[in-house]
């Protein structure tokens, strides 16, 4: 077997990209996500196109219980995960927070940070074993700068750039490489997601400029997986050539 990929949210978006870049390479995948029947389709099509091994694992990452008891029962041949892309993550609504949707926040924060600790949890200890490995974050330009009626989404980044600090930090007694990748605007299911499926608003935050594809974000991640034993990239940030900070754009 190849070295093993574990994405988290592979069924769109960066984590499909991810999962379609590190196929192409002939890296045997471990896609996780909530929509199973897309998970296997995902996972056929791409041991069809590229002759790998992918092992679909659906499970919800906010559910602790079901992160550790699919991590758990891996089996024995997959255990040995190279790398690992904490990709799913999601912001949901646009209030100030003394208008927040409360439901909206624990989404966020179950989501983006408690589901990532709970898969770095599961899985470290599996790296530490063979004494190497590297956790990709997919962090975000809003876990650098707060922006008007994101807070709590913005927070929850902030915190996914301060824990990929203190993984290293952790980890690098053990060989272990971490790197957070912080994208700007990048069109993906994201907004429709943040507008609950307000195809009109998603699409209006995309109008003017050519925003990042996943594609791009997915080539940045295989990218740092490819240098040299004793170099990592800690921290990258990405933007379209037409956004300069989080909130500022040169819209035509």
């Amino acid at each position: 077997m190849q070295n093993i990929v574990l994405i988290t949210g592979a069924t769109s978006g960066i984590g499909l990209s991810c999962a379609e870049k590190f196929a192409e390479t002939g890296h045997s995948l471990i896609l996780t996500g909530r929509r199973k029947e897309k998970l296997i389709n995902i996972s056929e099509k791409l041991t069809e196109e590229y002759g790998i091994e992918v092992l679909p694992l659906a499970f919800d990452i906010r559910i602790k219980k079901d992160v550790f008891q699919a991590i758990d029962n891996l089996p024995e041949e997959w255990k040995s995960i190279d790398i690992l892309i904490n990709n799913a993550g999601l912001a949901v609504g646009m209030n100030t927070v003394q208008d927040g949707d409360i439901d909206d926040w624990e989404r966020m924060i179950d989501t983006n940070i408690k589901g990532l600790l709970y898969i770095s949890r599961a899985v470290l200890p599996l790296m530490i074993l063979q004494k190497k490995g590297h956790v990709i974050n997919i962090g975000s330009i809003a876990g650098k700068e707060v922006y008007p009626n994101g807070a709590v989404y913005c927070a929850t980044k902030h915190a996914v750039d301060a824990l990929s600090k203190g993984i290293r930090i952790d980890t690098v007694n053990h060989g272990i490489k971490v790197t957070q990748i912080a994208p700007g605007a990048v069109e993906t299911e994201f907004s429709i997601v943040r507008f609950k499926g307000d195809k009109n608003k998603a699409n209006s935050v995309y109008k003017g400029y050519e925003p990042l594809h996943p594609e791009n974000i997915a080539d940045v991640v295989y990218f740092v997986t490819t240098l040299p034993k004793n170099v990592n990239i800690n921290d990258l940030v990405i933007m379209p050539t037409a956004q300069a900070s989080a909130t500022v754009f040169h819209k035509e």
